[in-house]
């Protein structure tokens, strides 16, 4: 394959890694977060929402959201289990989405806007392998860690 195409590939793989990282650092250091408002306040899958909002399921809700950005955003920057933290970023992205718009009217348009594009990127990268080298997964995989066959799946 191509030199620039697998520089392009974990180039976008990187900084969308950065993206994540740091948003999901802004949203863990901010003692004033809670997804409440986000929750409650859902245009389209009210219920859906509304019940992540319940006091009895908000404490892990706020507690999980700025771990599981930040846990993707690392996998992408040191490149071990790129693939499933693309689908776990593709599904997140999927989730932020449909609170915002009285679905299928989005803001600047007709179902696709941003939170669109970032899923799409992340299957890009899920699917894509050029994007998932360069990183510590090779290292891991030959490694004691690569002999457990379930571990060598993820990374």
């Amino acid at each position: 394959m191509d030199t620039k195409v697998k520089i392009s590939a974990v180039a976008l793989r990187l900084l969308l890694g950065w993206f994540m990282f740091f948003d999901g650092l802004g949203i863990l250091l901010n003692p004033n977060f809670t997804a409440t408002g986000f929750l409650t306040n859902a245009k389209t899958f009210q219920g859906f929402y509304s019940w992540f909002a319940l006091p009895m399921n908000i404490w892990w809700v706020d507690f999980i959201t700025p771990l599981a950005i930040i846990l993707i955003g690392v996998s992408l920057l040191v490149g071990v289990g790129v693939r499933l933290a693309s689908w776990a970023g593709a599904f997140l992205m999927i989730i932020y989405y449909f609170p915002h718009y009285y679905f299928p009217i989005v803001t600047y348009g007709y179902i696709v806007e941003e939170h669109i594009i970032y899923a799409a990127v992340f299957v890009l990268i899920a699917l894509w392998t050029p994007a998932q080298e360069f990183g510590f997964s090779g290292v891991l995989k030959r490694s004691f860690l690569g002999r457990v066959s379930f571990l060598r799946s993820i990374l």
